[in-house]
């Protein structure tokens, strides 16, 4: 028989190994699950349904990818909160469908200075020959694809372009990541005008539900397990702005005579690559000079999030 000291003390250790194993449960942060894919979503006005076993899944890896990339959707959302309420006003004044600015988003993750191995720079990822076609400057000392409000014009021209070609902003979103050229061989080639029964590199293939998972993700942060307190994004940073024609041989210089420094004159104008800016192009420039009340913004007294956009 066993002794009662030896009974008891074999209780109190699997009583002790499930209290452990209980605690150890109870700590676990979250269950690592699939976000539920929807039925359809609408793109700038037209409905795409995703019941069809390829849309579904590419659906799914998209969703999946903004839910378990936790720091890079977190920043994304943060930034979407300054920049998006200055792209939408210009988007809708050009006649481009709000939708568009979810293109923007995936294309740049909503920062200003993104540049990629191929070239592609600013928040609309412009080429350097497409940049300047479409009326920026871009050289070794201005590149103003960096320049919010002139970058987003020049991408207006390019979608305006885009949908007079194919009349379907599915197949404009397509020709942004392919190229017009590139869709149009496509449609050819494989006897169809609907952009997800095209047969396209593994990219592309993915663009549209990249645009639509974002966009979702906007709209459902909650269920894609993002809890979103308005303390936590960036608000819009308020600025002056001072009209310039001439070449600046410092910017240091110009900077401090104008109440700011060299570094917060260069954040507030990205498009500036250079320590001087030279007026090659007989251009004029508005160059921004952050407010007080930007510089030092206190999260918790501004709690500023557009509901427009972001829906908690």
């Amino acid at each position: 028989m066993i002794s009662r000291s030896l009974f008891f003390c074999s209780l109190f250790f699997i009583v002790s190994l499930t209290s452990s194993y209980a605690k150890e449960k109870s700590l676990k942060p979250s269950d690592i699950i699939s976000p539920d894919v929807p039925e359809f979503m609408i793109f700038c006005g037209d409905t795409m349904d995703l019941t069809r076993f390829d849309k579904r899944e590419s659906m799914d890896r998209e969703l999946l990818a903004f839910s378990y990339m936790h720091s890079t959707t977190l920043k994304l959302i943060k930034k979407a909160n300054r920049y998006f309420p200055v792209v939408a006003p210009i988007l809708k004044e050009n006649g481009i469908p709000e939708d568009i600015i979810y293109l923007m988003a995936i294309e740049s993750s909503v920062v200003p200075k993104a540049y990629s191995y191929a070239g592609a720079a600013g928040l609309w990822q412009l080429m350097t020959d497409d940049a300047r076609s479409l009326g920026l400057e871009v050289n070794s000392n201005i590149d103003e694809r960096y320049n919010i409000e002139k970058s987003t014009l020049a991408a207006c021209k390019y979608l305006k372009h885009s949908y007079e070609i194919f009349n379907n902003w599915f197949l404009v979103a397509l020709s942004y990541n392919r190229g017009v050229s590139g869709i149009k061989r496509d449609m050819e080639l494989q006897q169809t005008n609907i952009a997800t029964d095209l047969y396209l590199n593994s990219e592309t293939s993915k663009y549209i539900y990249r645009i639509l998972a974002c966009k979702y993700l906007f709209q459902n942060p909650s269920r894609l397990g993002f809890k979103i307190r308005s303390i936590d994004l960036y608000p819009p940073l308020s600025y002056t702005t001072v009209k310039w024609t001439n070449t600046i041989p410092s910017l240091a210089t110009w900077a401090k005579q104008h109440g700011t420094n060299y570094k917060l004159l260069k954040l507030a104008n990205p498009w500036l690559l250079d320590t001087s800016m030279d007026d090659k192009s007989h251009r004029t420039y508005y160059l921004k000079i952050y407010d007080d009340s930007a510089i030092n913004y206190n999260p918790c007294k501004t709690n500023v999030y557009d509901k427009r956009w972001i829906t908690k």
